[in-house]
């Protein structure tokens, strides 16, 4: 009997144990060598952003204009299931629970330190000054706009399409069948989601970790407690551990219950800032926020700093860069979350419900709290912009009423969105591990839960913000060439389909004499 056999684990046990030891021998170094481990990460990302930044750039820009074509293409009425199928969820649970996997806790931990740090160090302009503070904007909306999303619509959509519709086993790897055929069951298949579940490992512990960073923060604020990796480490387990019972209690009792109770608090805090804050300026802003990152985003999508210098490119490494290197390691856990959700709705509808309305919520979120802490650092006190980046978010609702309340609903609101996340990689990670099932046991989850834990506990031991951010640019490098992948392979599965449509209809007329008869009414693919 194999060993996954006599362990009782419903696993492929190459996938499973290859990613086991590569995970256990990460953490091994990352614990006994925390100091060389953060000296080979600074060299790996050093290399990555000099060598092949010119390659993300390009390919997520690729990504996005790949999805805008699927929206308006013929391929838009296909349904990601039978053409009966339903949605198993209402319009409302399918964006909280979509929103929470997807964003979370970065949008927390960044909606205000990010459009500080731009302000106060702009890349290509002197800081502190109103063009400074606009750029600022403009650059946290780009960053966290369209591209993020279309790279999460790649993954989503090829999942759900050939799982759903095609009947194979919902597994990055059934996303490239049109290519590789019958060899998705071999080592070509195996690979593919071993670099899948590292990228969810990865791209989740970097979310945790910064998650963890704030809620030190937090902490610190309300209750005195000091900022330290200790902290750090006794909250990285206690949260896990409240992420282990909502992994037990399991989809729709878990994740779907505390996603729409964090969206729930997140959206009564927005409120609170928007109504007690400069509401006027508020408004304002979002209209020109929106429309100066509208007006930019062809020059941004493609923007490499290529004749600003070595500062530059820099900054590069440390903010775009990261991102969509992060993005993209995270994009197997979203992607295959939101396809796990996502069953029964058409091509068009998933397009254009997680491209745009996640966006505009992020949008309104940023403006919310950036433009607030912008409106304090011109116009008011100030007292933010010398913060650490996990503190910024508590100093500025420090400077509104009831700032206790807020800072507490602030943490908690944190809390839940790294329980939610913790939970869905979890899920996510144990579907890829044993070959696709859609409900995989309990104890194998909650085994990948901790994991998750303890991974970000290395990296934060091993160079807190900088190890995350290189940790994420690593990991989503090869994941960046599957991708395009992904792409020709799912154009190819989607053309088969209406092609093979398109032939039975005039094979049909040819027989009949009645060229205006098909055979199937309604085609999706026209």
């Amino acid at each position: 009997m194999s060993l996954h056999k006599k362990l009782n684990l419903d696993v492929n046990p190459y996938i499973f144990f290859i990613s086991i030891v590569a995970i256990l021998i990460f953490l091994f170094f990352g614990v006994v060598f925390p100091d060389g481990t953060g000296e080979v990460f600074d060299t790996v990302q050093n290399f990555i952003v000099s060598q092949f930044g010119w390659f993300y750039i390009l390919s997520v820009a690729i990504f996005l204009v790949f999805v805008v074509y699927l929206f308006f293409s013929r391929f838009g009425k296909i349904k990601l299931g039978p053409d009966d199928s339903e949605p198993d969820y209402s319009y409302a649970s399918w964006f909280t629970m979509l929103f929470s996997a997807g964003m979370g806790i970065g949008l927390v931990f960044f909606s205000v330190a990010e459009p500080m740090f731009h302000y106060l160090a702009p890349p290509t302009m002197e800081g502190e000054s109103l063009a400074a503070a606009r750029e600022a904007m403009r650059l946290t909306f780009f960053h966290w706009g369209f591209h993020p999303w279309a790279i999460y619509i790649i993954v989503g959509m090829s999942l759900a399409y050939f799982s759903f519709r095609k009947g194979l086993p919902l597994s990055i790897r059934s996303a490239f069948y049109p290519l590789l055929g019958e060899r998705i069951y071999g080592w070509m298949g195996n690979t593919i989601d071993i670099l899948a579940i590292f990228g969810t490992m990865f791209g989740v512990a970097t979310s945790l970790g910064l998650g963890v960073m704030q809620v030190n923060a937090g902490l610190a604020y309300l209750f005195g407690i000091s900022v330290s990796t200790n902290i750090q480490m006794l909250l990285i387990a206690g949260i896990t551990a409240v992420a282990t019972i909502s992994v037990v209690l399991g989809l729709d009792k878990g994740i779907r219950r505390l996603s729409n109770f964090n969206m729930t608090v997140a959206i009564g805090l927005i409120i609170f800032v928007f109504i007690i804050g400069p509401t006027t300026y508020l408004l304002n802003a979002t209209v020109e926020n929106t429309g100066y990152y509208l007006q930019n985003l062809v020059q941004s999508t493609f923007w490499l700093g290529t004749f600003d210098g070595d500062a530059v490119s820099g900054w590069l490494g440390n903010w775009t860069l990261f991102y969509w290197g992060w993005w993209i390691a995270w994009s197997p856990f979203v992607g295959m979350f939101i396809a796990r959700i996502s069953r029964g709705r058409t091509i068009q509808e998933f397009i254009g419900g997680v491209l745009l309305v996640p966006t505009a919520f992020t949008f309104v979120w940023l403006t919310i709290f950036g433009n607030t802490a912008l409106n304090m650092e011109l116009f008011g006190d100030g007292g933010i912009s010398g913060l650490g980046t996990e503190q910024m978010l508590f100093a500025m609702l420090d400077g509104l009423p009831l700032a206790n309340i807020t800072s507490i609903a602030a943490t908690l609101v944190i809390i839940t969105f790294f329980v939610t996340s913790s939970d869905s990689g979890s899920l996510v990670i144990d579907m890829l591990a044993s070959g696709g099932n859609p409900n995989p046991p309990v104890g194998q989850r909650v085994f990948w839960a901790l994991s998750e834990g303890a991974v970000a506990a290395v990296l934060l031991l091993a160079g807190g913000l900088g190890a995350l951010q290189t940790a994420a640019i690593t990991t989503g490098l090869p994941f960046t060439v599957i991708l395009l992948l992904m792409c020709i392979s799912l154009y190819k599965g989607l053309s088969s389909e209406g092609t093979e449509r398109l032939v039975r209809r005039k094979t049909f007329s040819k027989r009949s004499g009645k060229e205006q008869i098909s055979v199937e009414k309604g085609d999706p693919a026209e």
